[in-house]
This record gives C-alpha cells, sequence and structure tokens, in this order.
C-alpha cells in the first residue's frame, strides 16, 4: 500500500504549482495581453482575425481578452489577491463586447461570462470577508456578464429553442445565415450546457430570460433522447430537432450536457429535481450501454448494443470526478485507474485513445479534465495515490510543455513535439485543479466547499442569497429585462408575473461507504485495472453495492463440466459469481455475466473463468448444436424498390460468436462489397463500409478474424459468400461458423451460400443503396416499426420527417401536439415489407424445413476457386477472370453498355 506524502512534499508541490501558474500567466500578460490568448512559442498574442484560421477552434476568441477574464477565479483561488484586483480594474476599463466578430455561445459562456461571474462572486466574497480589499468594486463584472448574454440570446431564435452554435456580438443573428449549413446543426454539449451561468445570472440580477431559455434548451434535449435506450446523440439540426450524429458517449460533443444536469440540480435545488431524475435515466443507460469492461465507448443511440468505433476521446476523462459527485466512488476509481495506465505510456492523455491503450489521435492541449477528476477522487477519498498521480501531472508538465514565454501544447505526445498554443482553460482550470489537489492551507477568504465548479472551472456560490446587489443596480437590471421581454417573449411579461423564488442548495457529498477508508480496499480496486487487457475485456466491478462474501463460503469453483441447470445450489453459485441464468420458452438456457452484480472480486473472476469454460464446452461438443436446432433459421432480406413480382428471402447461417440475432430485433442496412475481398487483412476505403453490412467472400483466414477487420471497419454486420455451388439452403444444409474461443466481437456475421449469393449481387448491381435486413423472418414488420427512424435516415437522410415534432401555435415554446409522418417512401417500403411477410407466411404453409447442422472448423483457411470472384454471371462477367471488380458503379457500368450496345 502506498504511503502517505508528507506534509512538507506536498506543501513543495503546491508552491510549485503556484510557480508554474505564475510563469503561464504573467508570460500572458507580458507578451500577449489585451489579446486573446498567448502563442508560447512565439511569445505573442492571438487576435482573431490576425493568425491564420484554425477553423472551429477559433470561435472561442473574440479580441475581448479571453485568457485574462478566464484566468480571473483562478488568481482569486491561488491567493494571488494584488494581481486579482489587477486583473478586475483592466477587464472593467479596456474588455467591451460592441463587436463585429462572430463567436461560438458556447464557448463565449463557458468562458467568457463564466469567467465574468467567477470573477464577480470571488471580488464579493472577498470583500464579505475582508473589507479593506475590493472596497472600490461595484458589481462591475456583473454588469458585463449581463451585457455579453444578452448578446448571446438571439442565438435562441429558433423554432426547437435550441441556441444557434454562433452568433455576431454586435449585430445578433443574420437570418439568411442561421439556415445555412454551417449553422443548422449544433451538439448536444453546446446547446445543454448553460444552465449554471444563466440561472445564476438570473438569480443576481432579476433577468428571469436567461434561467427560462437555458432551461427550455434543457428540456427540449430531454424529449429528444431516444425512449428506449434513454441515450442521446451528438449533433441535431437546430431548427428540427433532427438527429444528425446519432452517436451516443460520455467525450466531445455530449460531456457538458450530463455534468450540468447534474450540477444543476446541486445548484437550484430541491425543487428543480427534474434535473436529478433526467440524470438518473441517462446514467443508468450509460453504465449499462456505454460502459464496456472498464472502457468508455460510443455506441448508437438507437442500437446501444452495438459499438461506433474502438476509440475514445480525452474530454471524458471528466466523468469519474463527476461520478465523485454522485457517489459511485467505485466506478470513479476504476475509470480513473485506466485513465491514468495511459498517462504512464504516453506521458499525457492523447485526444483520442484506442481501447488496447495506443493513440488514436497524437496531440495533447494541456487539458484539465484528468487533473479534476483526480481532485475529486483525493477530495473524497483521501487516498494519497492521488497526490502521486498529481505529482505526476505536473512533472510531465514541467519537462515536457514548459517553455520561456508559457505553456505550449503538445501536437505529437509519442515525440514531445509542441504546438504554438496555450488555450485559456490552462489557467482557468488546469492550475487551479491541480494548485487545489495539493492545497492544505485553510483559506479566510475563499472557502472552496461553499462553491460549485462549472465545466470550466469557474466558481459559482451553493448560496446565492449571500450575492444581493444594491437597488440602483437591481432597477436597471429591470428595466433592461422588460425591454428584453418585449423583444424575446412578444409580450410585456411584468416582474410580478414572473416572480420565481430563490431556492438554496446546501452542499452535496458523495454517498461514502466504510470501505471507502480503507486505501487497501481503494489499492484492490485499481489493481484490476493494472494491465495491458483490452479495455473493454477488463473485469470491473462497478455496482454501488457488493456484498462481502461469507466466511463459511465453499473454496470449490463450480465448473463448467460439473453444472446442471436443474440443480438449485448450482444456479445458486452462478448468481453469487454474477451469473444470470434464464430458461427461454424453446426450452434452451442462456447465461450472462455480469462482474458488477458478483459478491466479491474472486466471484467476478471465477465468473469470467466459468463462462470462458463454458465456451470451450459448447465449441467441444455438441451442446451448441443441439441448442440451435430449436431456433429459427435466418434469413436475408433484399427490400427492393419498387418491389419484385415474387418476394425474395435468403436462408443464412450464423455464426457462435458476435452478435446473435435470434430471438431479437433484425437489423437494416445497405451493403458494400469490400476489399481486399477475403477481409482478411485491414479494410480499404473503410469510409463506404461504416454502418453498411460488409460482404466478403470465404477462404485464406478465420471467420472471426473476418468479422474482427469488418468491425474494425465500423460495418454494422456482415455477410460471407460460401464457395461451394453443391451447398444450397433448398437442400437443408445449415451451417454454424464458429470462432476462436474469445467473444470480443460485437457484430453478427453470416453464411450466405453462393447461388444465392450471385441473387443478392445481381440485385444490389440494379441498386447500389439497396436496403437488407438480416434476422428471423417473422420478425421483419415488428423490426420495421422499432427502427423506422433509422431506417428514414438511409432512405432520405436530408428530408426527415418520421416522429418528428410538428407545432402549432406555442407560448414559451411548449409543445400543443405532436404527428408521427411517414414520408412516401417509407410507406413504399412499409408495403414492401407486408408483401415480404404474407410471403412468408405462404411460404411456411406450403413446406416443412428440416435442420442439418453442421459446424465448420475455426480454421477455415484453403483455396478457393474463386479467389477473384466476380458478381454478377447475367452481366456476363467470366468468373476465371484475374481482375477483381469490387466496386458496384463498374457493374452499373458494364450494365448500362451493354444496353447501349443492344
Amino acid at each position: 500500500m502506498m504511503a502517505c506524502m508528507k506534509l512538507e512534499e506536498k506543501n513543495q508541490l503546491r508552491l510549485q504549482v503556484l510557480d508554474m501558474f505564475k510563469h503561464a500567466f504573467g508570460s500572458y500578460m507580458k507578451y500577449a495581453y489585451p489579446a486573446d490568448e498567448l502563442m508560447p512559442l512565439s511569445c505573442k498574442g492571438r487576435y482573431r482575425g490576425s493568425e491564420p484560421s484554425r477553423g472551429d477552434i477559433d470561435d472561442a476568441l473574440g479580441n475581448f481578452s479571453l485568457t485574462l477574464v478566464d484566468s480571473l477565479d483562478s488568481l482569486a483561488v491561488l491567493g494571488m489577491f494584488d494581481e486579482f484586483e489587477r486583473a478586475i480594474r483592466q477587464v472593467i476599463q479596456h474588455v467591451t463586447f460592441d463587436r463585429d466578430v462572430i463567436v461560438s455561445v458556447f464557448e463565449t459562456n463557458i468562458r467568457m461570462v463564466g469567467g465574468l461571474l467567477g470573477g464577480h462572486i470571488c471580488a464579493k466574497y472577498i470583500h464579505l470577508h475582508n473589507p479593506s480589499r475590493l472596497y472600490w468594486y461595484h458589481d462591475e463584472l456583473l454588469i458585463l456578464a449581463h451585457d455579453l448574454a444578452l448578446r448571446l440570446l438571439p442565438a435562441f431564435n429558433t423554432t426547437s429553442g435550441l441556441p444557434l452554435p454562433r452568433v455576431n456580438l454586435r449585430y445578433g443573428i443574420d437570418l439568411t445565415l442561421s439556415k445555412s449549413e454551417r449553422e443548422l446543426y449544433t451538439c448536444t454539449a453546446c446547446a445543454g450546457t448553460l444552465i449554471l451561468e444563466w440561472a445564476t445570472l438570473s438569480r443576481l440580477t432579476g433577468n428571469y430570460l436567461f434561467e427560462q431559455y437555458a432551461d427550455r434548451a434543457m428540456s427540449y434535449l430531454w424529449e429528444r433522447r431516444h425512449r428506449q435506450s434513454n441515450l442521446m446523440g451528438t449533433i441535431l439540426n437546430v431548427h428540427s430537432g433532427d438527429w444528425i450524429v446519432r452517436e451516443s458517449g460520455i467525450g466531445a460533443g455530449i460531456d457538458s450536457y450530463y455534468e450540468y444536469l447534474f450540477k444543476a440540480y446541486v445548484l437550484l435545488g430541491e425543487k428543480n429535481n427534474d434535473y436529478l431524475s433526467r440524470f438518473e435515466e441517462h446514467y443508468s443507460s450509460i453504465m449499462s450501454y456505454v460502459q464496456r469492461g472498464v472502457a468508455m465507448v460510443n455506441v448508437h443511440m438507437h442500437q446501444p448494443y452495438r459499438s461506433v468505433k474502438k476509440y475514445m476521446d480525452a474530454l471524458l476523462a471528466f466523468w469519474p470526478g463527476l461520478q465523485v459527485l454522485t457517489g459511485d466512488l467505485k466506478s470513479a476509481i476504476e475509470l480513473h485507474e485506466m485513465l491514468y495506465n495511459i498517462v504512464k505510456k504516453h506521458k499525457f492523455i492523447p485526444e483520442a485513445f484506442t481501447t488496447d491503450y495506443r493513440i488514436h489521435w497524437k496531440s495533447h492541449p494541456l487539458r484539465p479534465e484528468f487533473v479534476e477528476s483526480t481532485y475529486f477522487l483525493y477530495k473524497a477519498t483521501g487516498d494519497p495515490h492521488y497526490l502521486e498521480v498529481g505529482k505526476t501531472i505536473l512533472t510531465n508538465l514541467e519537462e515536457h510543455a514548459r517553455v520561456p514565454c508559457g505553456y505550449a501544447a503538445l501536437s505529437d505526445v509519442s515525440t514531445g513535439q509542441k504546438e504554438d498554443r496555450m488555450d485559456s482553460f490552462v489557467l482557468a482550470e488546469t492550475f487551479k485543479y491541480l494548485y487545489l489537489l495539493f492545497d492544505t492551507i485553510p483559506h479566510d477568504y475563499i472557502d472552496i466547499d461553499q462553491f460549485i465548479f462549472t465545466t470550466e472551472g469557474h466558481l459559482l456560490p451553493l448560496n446565492i442569497l449571500l450575492f444581493n446587489i444594491n437597488d440602483t443596480l437591481k432597477q436597471k437590471f429591470h428595466q433592461i429585462t422588460l425591454k428584453s421581454a418585449e423583444i424575446y417573449e412578444q409580450k410585456n411579461f411584468s416582474i410580478n408575473e414572473k416572480q420565481y423564488e430563490r431556492k438554496i442548495k446546501m452542499n452535496q457529498c458523495p454517498a461514502m461507504d466504510e470501505q471507502f477508508k480503507s486505501h487497501q480496499y481503494k489499492e484492490k480496486l485499481r489493481e484490476n485495472i493494472r494491465d495491458d487487457q483490452d479495455m473493454t475485456e477488463t473485469i470491473i466491478i462497478s455496482s454501488k453495492y457488493i456484498k462481502k462474501k461469507p466466511k463459511n463460503i465453499s473454496l470449490h469453483r463450480l465448473t463448467a463440466m460439473e453444472f446442471s441447470a436443474d440443480n438449485p445450489q448450482h444456479i445458486s453459485e452462478l448468481k453469487q459469481m454474477g451469473i444470470e441464468i434464464q430458461f427461454l420458452v424453446d426450452g434452451q438456457v442462456q447465461l450472462a455475466h455480469l462482474s458488477s452484480n458478483a459478491e466479491s472480486i474472486d466471484d467476478a473472476e471465477n465468473g469470467l473463468i466459468f463462462m470462458q469454460e463454458m465456451i470451450e464446452l459448447t465449441n467441444n461438443t455438441n451442446t451448441f448444436e443441439n441448442s440451435l436446432t430449436y431456433h429459427l433459421p435466418l434469413t436475408v432480406i433484399p427490400l427492393v424498390i419498387p418491389s419484385l413480382e415474387k418476394a425474395v428471402s435468403f436462408i443464412v447461417s450464423n455464426a457462435q460468436f458476435g452478435k446473435q440475432l435470434h430471438d431479437t430485433q433484425g437489423i437494416f442496412a445497405q451493403l458494400y462489397i469490400v476489399e481486399p475481398y477475403s477481409a482478411c487483412s485491414e479494410i480499404l476505403f473503410s469510409h463506404y463500409v461504416y454502418s453498411r453490412i460488409g460482404i466478403v467472400r470465404r477462404g485464406d483466414c478465420m471467420f472471426i478474424e473476418k468479422a474482427r477487420y469488418l468491425e474494425n471497419a465500423q460495418a454494422i454486420a456482415g455477410i460471407v459468400i460460401d464457395n461451394n455451388l453443391t451447398l444450397n439452403s433448398s437442400n437443408g444444409a445449415i451451417f454454424s461458423m464458429s470462432g476462436d474461443g474469445y467473444t470480443n466481437i460485437n457484430i453478427p456475421l453470416v453464411l450466405m451460400f453462393k447461388d444465392e449469393s450471385y441473387q443478392l449481387l445481381y440485385l444490389l448491381s440494379k441498386q447500389p443503396k439497396l436496403i437488407v435486413y438480416i434476422g428471423e423472418e417473422y420478425r421483419l414488420l415488428d423490426s420495421f416499426y422499432q427502427q423506422i427512424d433509422y431506417l428514414e435516415s438511409l432512405i432520405e437522410p436530408f428530408n426527415q420527417t418520421a416522429n418528428k415534432w410538428i407545432y402549432g401555435q406555442m407560448e414559451l415554446f411548449k409543445k400543443n401536439k405532436q404527428c408521427s409522418i411517414l414520408s412516401n417512401k417509407l410507406k413504399q417500403l412499409e408495403l414492401i415489407i407486408k408483401q415480404q411477410v404474407e410471403y412468408g407466411i405462404q411460404q411456411n404453409n406450403d413446406q416443412s424445413f428440416n435442420l442439418d447442422l453442421t459446424t465448420f472448423d475455426s480454421n477455415d483457411e484453403f483455396n478457393s476457386m474463386d479467389q477473384s470472384l466476380h458478381f454478377n454471371t447475367i452481366i456476363n462477367i467470366e468468373e476465371e477472370e484475374e481482375e477483381q471488380t469490387n466496386e458496384l458503379i463498374e457493374i452499373k457500368e458494364i450494365d448500362e453498355e451493354k444496353k447501349n450496345h443492344e
């Protein structure tokens, strides 16, 4: 167990952080002020428009001394009170927002509005405890924050109530520009990260508009969640509310939405418990679907069991800190340790990293999220481990980021190459959290426990009533509120009509079980994470309550060979290991292992061993085969528009690994013939395979290897084409593709016989955007209705209307009615599916089906007669040709040339 850090060393590290902050802040003031940012390699300031554009990154800049404003409350927290007073004077004298510049609503709110509020709160707090300081201050920062927020209000001029992503500080919103593609979309976090700053601003000034508009945006986002999974997408249309990117996770584009749901409840009080209940629904879904082992991966919000990509971004490092606030310390400890493993491997957390700890995006702009989580974990547990983590961060910053004119971001963490960039959040957050981690001295002026941190690390008071303003300023804000209400509410609401009560919320503390007082217990949790195993396969103990293992428990572990489903003692032992057993209606037994349900860490490990034994047992016996005979066969059904005279469906065999499509909804997707066609190496042109079903040929490598390469290319499923013309579904031969004993494949893979695959590929050549269904045929219609939004995105990606909110007259953006509309193409598809279902029923009445199950060897490596398989005998492409024609467009061109010739 790690020894406690001595007080002298801790204080020395605190002073070192203070020196680091002074070096960075002093460099900004010397070389960059009044510019927005410091360029630490060039030793000069970055003004908006004076340097080559960096794209959306520059939307945070407004030529309003961004870094100075963002640093205000950091100066107060670090005890630099003389510098704090000087900085406030400089902001009051020189910062103005009457500028013809387009800025990000999200970044301007969290950095500038939040920075001004944090500075105002600290100024009032310091003066309250020491009247000799800041006696000259008369709420000027609050006036500036109010002025800036008013300039952001025009962004809310949308039918949904979501703010546009950008606004001109002088002219507001150009309605033509607001309909342009660049301004059409916003991210979930961008629209959902206003409520803390704007509610505080409303309650300090009396201008209710800010809290009202921020709350509307939060409520609208909640309405747009997926109702089955309770997950959110990442990007949506600000006018219609349609999801554009349906990836769901906890990282970039969505992170602070979840953070603000929970913190809004803490800040605004019990009467705002809608925020808490929404957060709890989201949190439960995130921990069920997004968490895979110790990793937090992006999934499809409408298909939450399907992961989108094999990498994570650095912004999710805030999550353990938020988990501490909610009381889920076990999960926080485990995820933080995984992130610390990355730091130990690469010095910093790269902007994106894979589940096996490799670098995906190599830059690192000195982000604060990991330091933030480290601070909160130490604050909650007192575990010296987190002081050592902080020491590692400090050392890496000094050795790899410090330059003569500040601290420089890293463009490549693997080489240490630096970038001429020091974002304002380095001073606003990174050094602030690092200082607080090592801070031991009691503060007379700033009691950090009386505040809540915004997503930018700014301090907002838990007791807003302590920060009243004078009557003259109240009256001034009152007049501005009435004028603004006329503009934005279209009727004049008096203040009496809009009286809202001020709510006070006392400090929230994480639930502290007795076991967390033991550093040894926390160290045992971290030990599970410390190896090179893929994050998604790491055993974690992340439930809130884990029962202690009874002392009289037998040391013998139940093995898969001994297990009997009729033995109650065996059922009980499985439950202790975290294995749930379910008896299905067709006589099968289904086992599911969840380590968080185990009674101890050892039981969780035993459960994993048992499941691995069971997999090996089923691979080596006919147990799996016998169970499959109870299933209806899977089918591949092409949904041809317009419909064929006779509906077509192809029976296929499934794999013993990957996602199983029996007794569940099937999947719909378009097809793509992958290259290389064998799929035995990395897929080329993977962007074409994304969210499609990849078609590959059998041979040259194991089936499971093909599945892995398809999944890495983010295919939704795979179809393997057989090479034996003597086999087809009509002769009753159904096969099952076996794997290699590992269960780390999440997409379904099916095998289609050669003659039937020719028919499918011919249809594909005629309709390159052909949609097919894979699953049990009797679930086709139900799957269609369950996935109608997703299907519409395939058919009409730029004209989605299904289940769209359609508004009539609105008052305060409240919904009056909703209509569910199907486009003509969806109606046409619905008719085709109904015809297919009727055809399937008729077929079942006309013939019986006998299953003769055969299992292929997992090492399916043999030379195929058609290694250069071409797709269509009907258009006379010879099978013996050496040239591969994997692109559908070539088939289409050949077909069109033949027609022209004829």
